[in-house]
């Protein structure tokens, strides 16, 4: 995976992001707050984690599917390791 570096640090402060969204429900779970808050601070959870796997997906696609310079072949692995991936994210 090779993004550059603007890509990159913005897919690392998603991650860091999410960390702290997930810190929020170890405490509020510790804390013990109201189930509606914690399942609330976990969709939110939940849909920063979907946005962060479209963009990787996005980009993996851009990479090893539609770039002129690649081989036939490379385009079936790339395509060949998407789906497993999309197959394992869903299940």
């Amino acid at each position: 995976m090779s993004h550059t570096i603007r890509e990159k640090q913005k897919l690392i402060n998603r991650v860091r992001r999410i960390r702290g969204q997930m810190e929020g429900v170890e405490r509020m779970l510790e804390e013990e707050k109201g189930c509606v808050e914690v399942m609330q601070t976990i969709a939110g959870a939940r849909g920063a984690i979907n946005g962060l796997m479209g963009e990787v997906i996005e980009d993996h696609i851009r990479m090893h599917l539609a770039a002129e310079s690649l081989s036939q072949k490379e385009r079936e692995e790339g395509a060949a390791e998407l789906i497993d991936v999309i197959r394992a994210y869903l299940k």
